[in-house]
């Protein structure tokens, strides 16, 4: 019913910046929430950056200060601004979000919870 497509991943040195986009289509009447995970070698998947329901947005605390997390619902694109990358911010990071489901040019208050694929990025000198 909605899919979620990653792009923006790469290579980067120590320093560098990169922006991930995630582009949310289908059957979407708004988003409701959204977040950005990320897996590193050997590591479990953790959160890195959230907008909630209410708007308030999140950090992961290694992360804070260094990524900005934003939305554009008028796009339906989910954006992570990377800045100041380290080696450990290696990883594959991830799209998800709640999705109030169009039925018909109104919601039914049915909702879709998902996740994109991934996009690798890679930091290193």
């Amino acid at each position: 019913q909605v899919q979620l497509v990653e792009s923006g991943g790469g290579s980067v040195q120590p320093g560098g910046s990169l922006k991930l986009s995630c582009v949310a289509s289908g059957r979407i009447y708004s988003i409701n929430e959204v977040e950005w995970h990320r897996q590193g070698p050997g590591k479990q998947r953790e959160l890195v950056a959230a907008i909630t329901r209410d708007g308030s947005i999140e950090y992961a605390d290694s992360v804070k200060g260094r990524f900005t997390i934003s939305v554009d619902k008028a796009k339906n694109t989910l954006y992570l601004q990377m800045s100041s990358l380290k080696p450990e911010d290696t990883a594959v990071y991830y799209c998800n979000a709640e999705v109030l489901l169009d039925a018909g040019g109104f919601s039914d208050e049915s909702t879709w919870y998902g996740w994109g694929k991934g996009a690798l990025v890679t930091v290193s000198s």
